[in-house]
């Protein structure tokens, strides 16, 4: 018997139309895996993101690129949220809770701003081979000061340059980048990233490569931005003094889908937030 679902295409970290990140948005109950995998495949987006009934949250979500599932997704759990919003689903100033594969998520929607919890990941210096690393993603060596590069428990490594203009030149050799990840195992994905902004009142701006994923470039990147300040603080690029921080990052710009993205951190509850807009941009069904 033939399946209909009804599912959204939302740019999620924006309030403006075919700006931010795109995510294919829907309820899965009733669809198996191999179906979520082929929708996902399908619409071809970073994400698509699966939202069905659940007995430990208000909603499990699960997240698909068009080639594997992935842990955590920023920008899919924003247009999951926004999804929820327009079907009823979740008011203005209301909490609520995804059960995902990182673990339970608190998620809000207040003044007409999404928030994600984001986990907070253990975090070293990575000691591999760097140079390998800088040269696939096309960064020359006297282009790199000696800042450690961090990596996170998560795979993410994060490897911080000193000007938009570099960032913007990072051109990388996909295949290269992707043999390395799936090689060593250790690396999921690569943010690269300046404090030089765009815009004054934000803070660092961010590329994140992920090709092993089946993402060479991904557009804006929430579970990438929210570790990165983590990273910062790491790093002494904020006053690790402070009881708690609220900034903004860039990412998406060299890809003309400029996205921003808030984060927030509390040391009294050491909860880490990403928050940002999200505007629908098509409707449809799906059938199959």
């Amino acid at each position: 018997m033939a399946k209909k679902i009804n599912i959204y295409q939302i740019d999620a970290f924006t309030n403006k139309p075919f700006q931010g990140n795109q995510a294919a948005v829907c309820f899965g109950d009733g669809l198996t895996e191999n179906e979520m995998q082929l929708i996902a495949n399908e619409m071809n987006f970073a994400e698509t993101a699966f939202i069905s009934k659940s007995e430990k949250a208000d909603f499990n979500l699960r997240w698909f690129t068009p080639t594997t599932e992935v842990e955590l997704c920023g920008h899919g759990t924003i247009a999951s949220l926004h999804f929820l919003n327009e079907n009823g689903k979740l008011k203005d100033n209301s909490e609520i809770t995804f059960d995902t594969l990182s673990g339970i998520l608190k998620c809000k929607f207040k003044d007409a701003k999404y928030f994600m919890q984001i986990p907070i990941f253990n975090m070293q210096e990575f000691i591999g081979n760097k140079e390998e690393i800088l040269s696939a993603l096309g960064i020359k060596k006297s282009e790199k000061k000696p800042v450690p590069f961090i990596l996170l428990e998560n795979k993410n490594l994060y490897i911080h340059v000193d000007s938009l203009k570099i960032l913007n030149s990072v051109s990388p050799d996909f295949n290269t980048l992707k043999n390395i990840i799936i090689q060593k195992k250790e690396i999921g994905g690569v943010a690269v990233f300046t404090l030089e902004t765009k815009e004054k009142d934000n803070f660092a701006h961010l590329r994140y490569f992920a090709p092993a994923h089946g993402i060479n470039e991904d557009i804006v990147t929430g579970s990438a931005n929210g570790p990165l300040l983590s990273v910062l603080l790491h790093l002494g690029f904020l006053d690790s003094s402070q009881e708690g921080y609220s900034v903004t990052f860039e990412q998406g710009d060299v890809l003309n889908r400029p996205g921003r993205v808030g984060v927030t951190y509390s040391k009294k509850s050491n909860e880490l937030y990403i928050s940002g807009n999200a505007t629908t941009v098509l409707k449809g069904d799906l059938s199959f």
